[in-house]
Parts: C-alpha cells; sequence; structure tokens
C-alpha cells in the first residue's frame, strides 16, 4: 500500500475521531443539538468510507454499525443515554486502537465483530440493551483481553511450576477486614507460591477491598486449591479459576516483541486511554512554500556568488555575498519556525473526552471549557506539554472538583467547572488550567512538607502561601488521602514542572480555599535559535539570553546593603550574583572588577557579575538532558562554529 496515501488516511482519520469524540460530547450535554447530530453522522459516515476504501472492512463494519445506531438517535427512534453514550464513546475508542495499530504495524487484528454484534442488538432491543453490555465492551476496545482474567497482573510466566489460579476470596464480615484477610493470604501462602494479587497486598491487609480480593496461586490444578482453601481459616468463601493459558499467553506475546500490556478484563490502561500522540505532521499553507521556494533560489544564487568571489580572491564580493546569506537565512529562520507552529488544538482536542470519563468514573459533575485553542506553538513543545497538561487535568477532576454533594454543602453549583485557558504574551504563550473546587490546603501542604522533611518547620513559617503552593512540585509531593487510578502516586507534578523547566518555560499555582485553583504554564512560542549575549568568567565563556538583559554596566555603581552586594537601578534594588562563585571558578582571571549585566525586572531582579562581555550572536540551543537535566542556572548548550560548546544560563534559577 503506498504510504502517502497510508500517512493521509491515518492522519485524517486522527482528526475524524478526535472531532468525533467532541460533538459526541456535546451531544450528550444538550441531546436536542441537531448540529451535533448531524456532525456525529457525518464524521462516521466518512470514517466508514474510509475505512472500506482502505480495504480495512472489520473497521469498516465497526463504523457502520455506529453509523446506523447514530442514525436511530437522529431520527429520535432512540433516546441518548448515559449508557448508549458509553456504548458509542466504547466504538469510538476500539476504531482510534484499530488506527493506531494501522499506524504501527500496517494492519489490525483488533478483532470487531463482538462490538459490532452488541451494536446491532441494542438496534433491534433498543436502548435499554446498552446498560448490559456496554460497560464490558467498551473496556475491552482491543477485543482481545481474556473473559476470565479481570484484574491487572505482573506475573512472570516462567518462574510458574504447576498452574496459574486466580483465587477471588472473601473474609466475610468483620470489624477487623484487614487483620482477618492478612492471616487468611498469611496461611494460604503457606501452602502455595502467591504469585501477585488484586489490589496490592498491602491494601488487601489494610481491609481497602471491596467484599473480595484476589490471589494468583501456583497451584497443581483447580482441586487441590478448592481442597486447601476449603480448610484455610478465615477464607468465608472463594472461587477458583484456571488462568494459566491466559497469563503465560500474554506474557509470551511481551517477550515475542509486542508492547507489554496488563492482563486486564478492561483492556486498558488508565494513564494511556487518553494519551497524546508525537504530533508527526503539520499543514502548511501555499504561500509559505512558495516564501521557502524563493528563499531556497536565492540561497542558491548566494552560494555561486560566493564561491566565485572566493576563487577570484574578490574580498569585497565575498563581503557582500555573506551579507546577502545573513539576511536570506533570517528569512529562511522566520519561515521554518513559522511553519512548525501548530495550534493548540492539535493537543488540547482530546482533553475534553478526558474530563468526561474521568469525571464519570468518580461521579462527579464537571464542564469544561477550553479558551485560544487557536493560540499557536512550535510542533516540539506542543508534544511535550500535553502530558503534563493531562496530570494537571487530572488532578483537577480528582483531587480540585468536589462531589456533587460536597459543593452543595458548600453553597456551590452541584457541577463544577474547568477552564483551560491559552493566551500570547509577546513571544510567550499562557496556558491556564483553572478549577472552582475545593483549592489547596495550605496547612496540609506544610504538614506534609514536614513529614516528608521537604522542609523545616521554621522555613515553612517564613514562606507565604504562593510559596507553599510551590511545594506540590517537589518528586513524590501529594497530599492525596488515598491513591486512585485518576491521580497516580503523587507523581504528576514533580514532571509538570521539570517538562516545562526543560522547555525554558515556568509553571505557578494560585488558590484560593473554598474557591479553586489555578495552574499557569509559561512557554516560549518557539524554540531552538536564541540570540545570546556571550560573557566571560575566568576561562570559561557563557550565554545570557538577550531578551533577559536589560542593561550592561561596570562595577562603579555597587554598594553593601545589609552585608549584600547591590546595585540600584529607578529606585529598586538589584542584589548581585558572582558568576565565578556559582560555578566555582577559580583563578586570578576571575577576580577582576568586571562588568554587571542588568537583568529585566520581569525576569529576574538581580544582575550578574562577570570579567568581561563580548559579542552577540544567535545559537541553536539544545536542552540539558539525563542527569545535567534541570541543573539551576543552566538551561541547555549551544555549538559554535569553532565546535565549542558554550552554557546558556537560566537567569531564573540560578
Amino acid at each position: 500500500m503506498n504510504d502517502q496515501y497510508l500517512d493521509a488516511f491515518i492522519r485524517e482519520s486522527e482528526e475524524a475521531i478526535t472531532e468525533l469524540n467532541n460533538s459526541l460530547l456535546d451531544l450528550e450535554s444538550d441531546p436536542s443539538n441537531t448540529e451535533a447530530m448531524d456532525s456525529i453522522f457525518r464524521t462516521a459516515h466518512t470514517l466508514k468510507g474510509n475505512f472500506g476504501a482502505m480495504g480495512f472492512d472489520d473497521a469498516a463494519n465497526l463504523a457502520h454499525a455506529m453509523e446506523d445506531l447514530l442514525d436511530e438517535m437522529r431520527q429520535g427512534e432512540m433516546q441518548v443515554t448515559p449508557d448508549l453514550m458509553d456504548l458509542v464513546f466504547a466504538g469510538v475508542d476500539q476504531i482510534e486502537v484499530i488506527v493506531g495499530e494501522i499506524e504501527e504495524h500496517g494492519e489490525s487484528q483488533t478483532e470487531t465483530d463482538e462490538m459490532v454484534a452488541e451494536l446491532r442488538a441494542v438496534l433491534e432491543e433498543g436502548a435499554a440493551a446498552a446498560g448490559d453490555g456496554a460497560t464490558d465492551s467498551g473496556a475491552d476496545p482491543t477485543g482481545d483481553a481474556p473473559e476470565e482474567v479481570v484484574d491487572s497482573v505482573d506475573i512472570d510466566a516462567e518462574s510458574v511450576e504447576d498452574r496459574v489460579l486466580r483465587a477471588e476470596i472473601s473474609v466475610g464480615d468483620s470489624d477487623m477486614l484487614g487483620v482477618d484477610a492478612m492471616l487468611a493470604v498469611e496461611a494460604i501462602e503457606e501452602r502455595f507460591d502467591l504469585l501477585d494479587s488484586t489490589p496490592d497486598r498491602a491494601d488487601i491487609e489494610d481491609g481497602k477491598f471491596d467484599g473480595t480480593f484476589v490471589l494468583y496461586l501456583d497451584a497443581p490444578d483447580a482441586s487441590t486449591a478448592d481442597a486447601e482453601l476449603g480448610t484455610t481459616g478465615k477464607v468465608d468463601s472463594f472461587d477458583v479459576t484456571d488462568v494459566t493459558d491466559e497469563v503465560t499467553g500474554a506474557a509470551s506475546a511481551a517477550s515475542a516483541g509486542d508492547e507489554p500490556t496488563d492482563v486486564a478484563g478492561d483492556g486498558s490502561d488508565p494513564e494511556q486511554e487518553h494519551s497524546v500522540d508525537e504530533i508527526k505532521s503539520v499543514r502548511v499553507d501555499v504561500d509559505q512554500l512558495d516564501d521557502l521556494h524563493g528563499l531556497v533560489e536565492q540561497l542558491v544564487t548566494s552560494r555561486i556568488k560566493l564561491r566565485r568571489g572566493v576563487e577570484q580572491n574578490n574580498l569585497d564580493s565575498t563581503s557582500e555575498t555573506l551579507n546577502e546569506l545573513d539576511k536570506i537565512t533570517a528569512n529562511l529562520q522566520n519561515t521554518v519556525m513559522d511553519m512548525r507552529l501548530i495550534p493548540l488544538k492539535k493537543v488540547v482536542g482530546k482533553f475534553p473526552r478526558l474530563v468526561r470519563d474521568l469525571a464519570r468514573d468518580l461521579d462527579k459533575d464537571v464542564e469544561f471549557t477550553i479558551e485560544g485553542e487557536d493560540i499557536e506553538l512550535d510542533r516540539t513543545i506542543l508534544t511535550e506539554i500535553s502530558d503534563p497538561l493531562m496530570h494537571i487535568l487530572r488532578n483537577s477532576v480528582d483531587h480540585g472538583i468536589e462531589s456533587p454533594d460536597e459543593r452543595e454543602a458548600a453553597g456551590k453549583p452541584r457541577t463544577g467547572h474547568i477552564t483551560l485557558r491559552a493566551s500570547r504574551e509577546r513571544d510567550h504563550v499562557i496556558i491556564e488550567v483553572e478549577d472552582d473546587g475545593a483549592g489547596l490546603d495550605v496547612e496540609g501542604i506544610r504538614n506534609k512538607a514536614i513529614e516528608k522533611g521537604v522542609r523545616s518547620p521554621e522555613e515553612l513559617d517564613a514562606m507565604d502561601d504562593s510559596s507553599v503552593y510551590d511545594l506540590i512540585f517537589h518528586p513524590g509531593f501529594s497530599t492525596a488521602d488515598e491513591v486512585t487510578d485518576t491521580s497516580g502516586r503523587g507523581v504528576g507534578m514533580d514532571v509538570v514542572h521539570d517538562t516545562v523547566s526543560q522547555l525554558d518555560g515556568s509553571v505557578n499555582v494560585d488558590s484560593e480555599p473554598g474557591e479553586g485553583t489555578t495552574v499557569s504554564l509559561r512557554l516560549p512560542v518557539t524554540m531552538a535559535i536564541v540570540k545570546v549575549l556571550f560573557v566571560k568568567v575566568g576561562d570559561e565563556e557563557y550565554g545570557v539570553p538577550i531578551k533577559n538583559v536589560d542593561e550592561i554596566t561596570g562595577t562603579d555603581a555597587a554598594k553593601q546593603v545589609n552585608g549584600k552586594e547591590v546595585i540600584k537601578h529607578n529606585d529598586e534594588i538589584y542584589p548581585i550574583v558572582h558568576l565565578d562563585d556559582t560555578f566555582d571558578i577559580q583563578g586570578e582571571t576571575a577576580n577582576g572588577d568586571g562588568m554587571l549585566v542588568r537583568i529585566r525586572e520581569s525576569e529576574r531582579q538581580v544582575a550578574l557579575h562577570c570579567d568581561s562581555v563580548d559579542s552577540q550572536e544567535e545559537v541553536v540551543v539544545k536542552p540539558l538532558e539525563g542527569i545535567l537535566s534541570g541543573t539551576p542556572g543552566l538551561s541547555g548548550t549551544a555549538v559554535l562554529g569553532d565546535g565549542n560548546i558554550v552554557h546558556i544560563l537560566d537567569v531564573v534559577t540560578l
């Protein structure tokens, strides 16, 4: 199959899936929205046609069944109900899985028969049938999850000596549920090798399970397990199933080179279900292509002139040609950077569905709004911030927005509101995620910071609320009372901070108890090429982004205030940061009077002390990676024309 056609098909399908999801959300919130219904039907029809034209018949059959069901809804023959919408969303999810498989392997292995049968059954029996099976089908978008295994397990198939038995166990009603469960598990472990459990063993022994828990045992056969469990104290009732083939089959698939997946009845990983893939294509305006073509023609002409000037040893001609090349490359840079800009909606288009599913799982009413989705960002930046934004939204739904009853008791509307807002500020984009939930608990954060040793009580007493809020970005810091599948284990917000910092951006949190929380990301529109001022410190050279520099002066104006060296500008005090001390640069050349580079107040109110100031130049900045990532005072490195590497300063974290 022609790769060009296949790639175009995949990109169009991805856009259609996002459009379908969002139109379905509009319909769910307002079943009388005929515009949304028409869009849904039209998009489903397009997907069916595209799948058929490309020869993916199973996917075409699924899209056809969805189209027929949606037509019944459009004609008013079937009511829009939550269960029916769950089934339709499950169908969309399966189509998305199929498109992903086609992109990766050129074909899809997903079986659609079960989902098609369920959609057809609903068409024949009415919307009531959707409630009987929508959860099962929607939860298994791949169609590959074994029916008997309904838990996420982590079992090394090679370590299993006999058979894998899944034992669902109840210890009955008890005031000491966790203790009884612990005794039961310990007794069972004396008779069989314990391979895994659901939930985790720690949760079982804490009594954090609903009625029953599951143990995976290495046992000769089910009858042996039945006999032993029947004589185990504290075990009130049990149900044993042989799941050897399912578990070892999944392990074999993973070892054969497939992506490892949890063996789960829902067939999905909650963290990956709404992930945003790397942006692999952009749409380019024809005028930009014409500009690019014209600039390439100028480059070719200048190259010929430059070679001729060098051959003829004509310095004047060569110098003039180099000036031309400066202008051409600057225009070329601007054109290419513009071509890399992509609207924010390319990423946030999937978020309404994410918020809807999370809110439904948590029994919360949430209205989600997106503003400024046409704001453009560089392709790389947009790809990198998708996961941080997802973490922030998950936290807003899970920990920010209260349950409808809690909101009503607090005198608030039962429906919570979350807004993702983007705006342009010169060469930066500000993205805010604002919710009207419970807000951050300052005292809770302070107590957790003391408990985890993040800050001392004395340090916390000296910090204002804004500084305390920023502590949530500390690795592993979480004030959640319990871990949920939605928000994870407190590892999200530090990822947000690290990712944004690597992109030369910043993140800020503002909150009002009982009123809500706003998380703000400040990001550059483009990256890579930056104009910097080179400064010398001893034998080392550093680059300071020109956009951060306000003034260069001598050290004559330096004064001592409260034992600290400062300069004064417009009645404002600027502390002096000595770069030789900051980077521990020794030697006589690092001890002269030097120069002061005063940083713009909007960035940070400081002045940098260096030995000398050299030239200005545009450089390609590479972010720090690996163990150097997040190093205070440094944002990246640049390779100069002579091959030397220069560190680029991050004036905010110096």
